[in-house]
């Protein structure tokens, strides 16, 4: 711990300094010490800070939709969330999963290598239990599983694997696919041991069970895409993609809307005694400057196209022509108002 001086010691020593007592080169400040810091080249950190937040969110986003998904087909209460995000590597996080246990290696399509999704097996006994029609309560099984087993749980994985596509969609139209189902950690070995790898540790509950699921990405799964991984880009993403998305939703409402469309032949003024002696076969002469004149249709309350009449069979019909720019004065006044701001 630094020594800090009093106001006195300070003074002695300024006065020592001025009188040439105390040479000022045997002294050497603080500010100018170097600082060292520990760095393993033997694990060496690929991935910064930033990034590792952007994927935590990406799979916060991948647990709500897996919570979803899950308590849907088991018909219990799910909890999945994200409990930690870590870089080791290959060989550490095999040496952290029991063995047996539920891995399925993921083809990470479009890009390069595999994955590895690690279910802990008290989660997968009592996922088992639960589509089998029991309770599903906890136990402490520690077997392979069986050629049924295996044929449920590679159900609920393809499953699974449809929200973590849907959780990468802001960053690439990820297509993972099931490879096979291991049970050994080291009948697993997707990358050389002393390969960097992300561990995404999702907190997993389902009904009393509590268990870990773990989802291992290595870096070279990553790195063609890891300057995507910015929290800058994830959001600028996310913000194009409500847009499109809602873009799409008005779109599909709107073409369900019904609005009336009518065609002005033309207009005239008649005195009300006039109307009131109008009998059959009267002919009421119309504003229409020249029978060949262009009428009007209005689309709702708006002028939108010029048009001709005419006849096909017994039907009377129009034939649409030039469109008309109806822009009403409000909404012109309102242009040149924000122009003139």
């Amino acid at each position: 711990m630094t020594e800090i001086l009093s106001q006195d010691e300070i003074d002695a020593l300024l006065s020592a300094i001025s009188s040439g007592e105390v040479d000022p080169d045997d002294y050497t400040a603080v500010g100018e010490q170097k600082k060292v810091k520990i760095y393993d080249f033997r694990r060496p950190d690929k991935f910064s800070k930033d990034q590792i937040r952007t994927l935590q969110m990406m799979h916060e986003t991948f647990a709500r939709l897996t919570t979803t998904a899950l308590s849907a087909q088991l018909r219990a209460l799910v909890s999945v969330h994200v409990g930690s995000v870590d870089q080791l590597t290959y060989e550490e996080f095999i040496r952290s999963i029991p063995n047996p246990t539920t891995l399925a290696v993921i083809n990470m399509d479009p890009l390069r290598g595999s994955a590895v999704l690690e279910i802990d097996p008290s989660i997968t006994f009592t996922i088992i239990d639960r589509l089998f029609g029991g309770p599903g309560e906890p136990t402490k099984i520690t077997r392979e599983l069986s050629d049924i087993e295996m044929s449920v749980m590679e159900g609920i994985i393809v499953r699974i694997l449809g929200n973590l596509r849907e959780a990468w969609s802001t960053v690439i139209d990820l297509r993972p696919r099931l490879g096979n189902i291991e049970t050994n950690p080291q009948f697993a070995q997707i990358v050389p041991p002393n390969d960097m790898v992300v561990l995404i540790t999702l907190e997993t509950k389902v009904g009393d069970v509590e268990g870990m699921t773990n989802l291992c990405i290595p870096y070279i799964t990553i790195e063609p895409i890891i300057s995507k991984l910015s929290a800058q880009y994830w959001y600028s993403s996310i913000r194009r993609g409500e847009a499109d998305e809602n873009k799409a939703i008005i779109q599909e409402r709107l073409d369900q809307v019904t609005i009336p469309l009518r065609c002005d032949v033309g207009e005239t003024e008649l005195p009300l005694s006039d109307i009131l002696s109008l009998n059959m076969g009267d002919v009421i002469k119309l504003g229409q400057t020249h029978i060949k004149s262009d009428m009007t249709v209005k689309v709702g309350d708006r002028q939108k196209f010029k048009c001709r009449p005419g006849k096909i069979g017994s039907r009377l019909c129009i034939q649409i022509g030039d469109t008309i720019d109806d822009i009403p004065d409000e909404l012109l006044g309102s242009t040149k108002n924000e122009e003139e701001i």
